[in-house]
C-alpha cells in the first residue's frame, strides 16, 4: 500500500531516496526559509481571530469554504506556471489517477472546513487554537494504521499529555463562569465536537496525502487543485439538501458577505501553500516549532485585540500543548540497528 519495507518498518533516509521520496532536509535554514517559517506561524496563530472578527454570523459556512478552495487553486496554479510545469502536468493528468490519489482526501478536508468554519464562531481563538492541535494525535494513528511508521516512547507521551490538554479545555468550557446551560451546550455541540472531530478527519487525510505523495509520486501543488476542486464539487452537491444549500437559494451566495470576510479567505488559501513550502524546505520538526509558537501568537493575539486574558483552564492546558508537541517534534522514532 505504501513505499514501505517488507517487514513493515518505515524506510530509511538512503532507501527513501532511492524511492524517489526527497526525505526533510537537515540544512542550514536560510533567510527565506526562515521568512516562510515566520510567516506560517504568524498565519497559523492569527487564523482564528481573523475570521472571528472578519466573517460574521451570518455568513454562510458553505460560502466562505468555496471561496477559500478557489483561492487555493487560484494560488496553486500560479506557483505551477512559475515553475514552469503546467503544460507538462497537463499532458500527464488522467482522471483516473486525480480521483486515486485526491479524491477521498478532498471530501474529507472539505468536511473538515466546514467543521472548522463552525467552531471559529463558537470558541475563543486561543481554546480553538489547542483543541485543533489534537490532530497531531490522529495523524500519528492513522499514519500508523496506514503507513505503518511506528512512534516513540517519547512520542506517545507527548500525546498522552495532548489529550490531557484537550480534556482539560473540554471541561473549562463546558463549566466556564457566567456560562448558561444553553451557553455551555452552544460552545460543547458547536464548538468544541466539531474541531474535535475536524482533527480526526485532518490526522486521516494528511496520512492519505502521505501515502499517495510517496505511492503516486504526485505533486504537492497539483494535490492542492486536485482535492480543492473536487472537495468544491462534494460541497456544491451537499447543497441541494442542506441547510446551507437552503440558505444560498433564499439569500444568495454571498449573504452576509463584506469586503473584510475575503481577508480570512485570502490567509487561509496563502497558508495551505505557506505548510507546503515549510514542510519542503525545513522538513517537519521547524514545522512543530511554528505550531508551538502560532499557540503564543494566538494568545497574545487575543489579549491585545480583544483584551481578553485567558482563563484559568487555558492557562493550565498550554504548558502541556507546548511540552506535547515539543517532545513528539523532538524524539522521533528510531530504527534499532539489527546485527548481523
Amino acid at each position: 500500500m505504501a513505499v514501505i519495507k517488507r517487514n513493515l518498518e518505515p524506510l530509511t533516509t538512503s532507501e527513501l531516496k532511492q524511492n524517489g521520496v526527497p526525505p526533510p532536509t537537515t540544512e542550514k535554514v536560510s533567510g527565506k526559509v526562515w521568512f516562510y517559517l515566520v510567516l506560517l506561524t504568524i498565519q497559523y496563530g492569527a487564523q482564528p481571530l481573523i475570521s472571528k472578527r472578519c466573517i460574521k454570523r451570518e455568513v454562510i459556512v458553505t460560502s466562505s469554504v468555496l471561496a477559500c478552495e478557489v483561492a487555493k487553486v487560484t494560488c496553486a496554479l500560479f506557483l505551477i506556471m512559475k515553475e514552469g510545469n503546467l503544460k507538462k502536468m497537463y499532458k500527464e493528468w488522467t482522471l483516473i489517477g486525480a480521483l486515486t490519489a485526491s479524491g477521498l482526501p478532498a471530501a474529507i478536508y472539505a468536511l473538515q472546513n466546514s467543521l472548522l468554519q463552525i467552531s471559529y464562531k463558537n470558541l475563543d481563538s486561543l481554546t480553538f487554537s489547542m483543541l485543533n492541535q489534537t490532530k497531531l494525535l490522529f495523524t500519528a494513528f492513522f499514519t500508523y494504521l496506514i503507513l505503518r511508521q511506528k512512534q516513540s516512547v517519547q512520542q506517545i507521551g507527548g500525546l498522552v499529555l495532548l489529550i490531557l490538554a484537550a480534556v482539560l479545555l473540554s471541561v473549562g468550557e463546558g463549566t466556564g463562569k457566567g456560562s448558561s446551560g444553553s451557553d455551555a451546550d452552544l460552545i460543547l455541540f458547536h464548538g468544541i465536537i466539531p474541531v474535535l472531530v475536524a482533527s480526526v478527519l485532518s490526522g486521516l487525510a494528511s496520512s492519505l496525502c502521505q501515502w499517495a505523495s510517496q505511492v503516486k509520486k504526485r505533486s504537492s501543488y497539483l494535490m492542492t487543485v486536485e482535492m480543492s476542486v473536487v472537495g468544491s464539487l462534494c460541497l456544491l452537491a451537499s447543497t441541494y439538501k442542506s441547510p446551507d444549500g437552503e440558505q444560498i437559494r433564499k439569500h444568495g451566495f454571498f449573504y452576509g458577505w463584506t469586503t473584510f470576510t475575503l481577508i480570512p479567505v485570502l490567509t487561509n488559501a496563502v497558508g495551505g501553500i505557506l505548510v507546503g513550502l515549510v514542510t519542503a524546505h525545513a522538513g517537519g520538526v521547524r514545522k512543530g516549532f511554528v505550531i508551538v509558537s502560532a499557540l503564543l501568537v494566538t494568545a497574545l493575539l487575543q489579549f491585545i485585540f480583544d483584551g481578553k486574558p485567558p482563563s484559568i483552564y487555558c492557562l493550565l492546558a498550554l504548558p502541556l500543548v507546548i511540552s506535547s508537541i515539543s517532545i513528539y517534534q523532538k524524539y522521533p522514532y528510531k530504527l534499532k540497528k539489527k546485527s548481523s
